[in-house]
């Protein structure tokens, strides 16, 4: 009779914190969990090539399904800037003391277009992608990150676009047109840190998403983009005309006509850059350790 073949003997299992050791030592992370900060961010960072991809991809994928196709990223701002000129220029009159109020008005609407696209695509940036969250595992502030990349490379357009205008509508180039980069670079890191807060809050309660559309409606109008916010905050007298004048919205609008329009109509105003600066290193800490925080929640029912 041939003997029966011995079975292999199975290894002695290991204990918990053996296996946590053994999985540390490949690079295994547990499912669901939150990473010290400092982990996170060079997760982060080791993924910025993913990142760019994905924002690029998705900003150039957002006008292709038109017959214009990215001429519509130039097209855009030229009709909201000509149909705001009517009812805000023509109609109500709100140009304050502004001469040249078709430039002026058309670096509010690009600035704030770009604002308003950050903050209503930042909150969604979880719920949105709630399959990509649940199949694969990666830091979580990816989504908000690129939704923010995505949207500053969908408004470059309508950046260039600004300089033409200001030069058509009787501008001199000067040096200052250098600073407009730095202005849009501070209102970016500023809506990043909106874009993190933004998609905690709403992944934790879906119904305050419905809640965005009516503060971005608001922001539009206390922000400056149809009137110059220091002409009616003068009038509004202390302590809400400081307010109205130095909230960051207001800041991100003034900053970029300093840049562009200067002159004795817009002068640099050191203390208004320092202060949007200061709103947005501010904004984008807050905005990354809200958001880390909840890391190990994202994607769960």
């Amino acid at each position: 009779m041939t003997e029966a073949p011995q079975r292999a003997s199975l290894p002695p299992a290991l204990s918990g914190a053996e296996a946590a050791a053994l999985a540390e030592r490949h690079g295994l992370r547990t499912l669901g969990e939150r990473p010290p900060l400092r982990r996170y961010l060079r997760d982060l960072w080791d993924r910025r090539s993913f990142v760019w991809t994905l924002s690029r991809a998705q900003s150039y994928a957002q006008n292709e399904g038109n017959h214009l196709g990215q001429l519509w990223a130039v097209l855009n701002p030229l009709l909201l800037i000509g149909s705001y000129f009517v009812i805000f220029g023509l109609v109500l009159g709100t140009r304050g003391n502004v001469e040249n109020f078709i430039a002026f008005l058309a670096i509010g609407v690009v600035l704030f277009s770009f604002t308003s696209s950050v903050i209503t695509s930042g909150a969604k940036a979880i719920t949105g992608n709630i399959n990509l969250v649940r199949a694969l595992h990666f830091p979580r502030a990816i989504l908000p990150i690129s939704v923010t990349l995505r949207e500053l490379l969908t408004a470059a357009p309508g950046f260039a676009l600004l300089f033409v205008v200001v030069l058509v509508t009787g501008e001199t180039p000067s040096w200052e047109w250098l600073l407009f980069p730095v202005a849009v670079g501070l209102q970016g890191l500023f809506l990043l840190g909106l874009a993190l807060i933004g998609a905690r809050v709403v992944n934790a309660s879906r119904d305050l998403g419905n809640l965005i559309p009516v503060i971005v409606r608001m922001l539009r109008y206390v922000s400056g983009v149809f009137f110059p916010v220091s002409h009616y905050g003068a009038e509004l007298g202390e302590p809400w005309g400081a307010i109205l004048v130095n909230q960051p919205f207001a800041l991100c609008l003034d900053t970029g006509r300093q840049a562009l329009m200067g002159g004795e109509a817009f002068p640099l105003q050191p203390m208004q850059w320092l202060t949007l600066a200061a709103w947005a290193v501010g904004t984008l800490l807050v905005g990354l350790v809200v958001f880390w925080w909840d890391e190990a929640r994202y994607g769960r029912g």
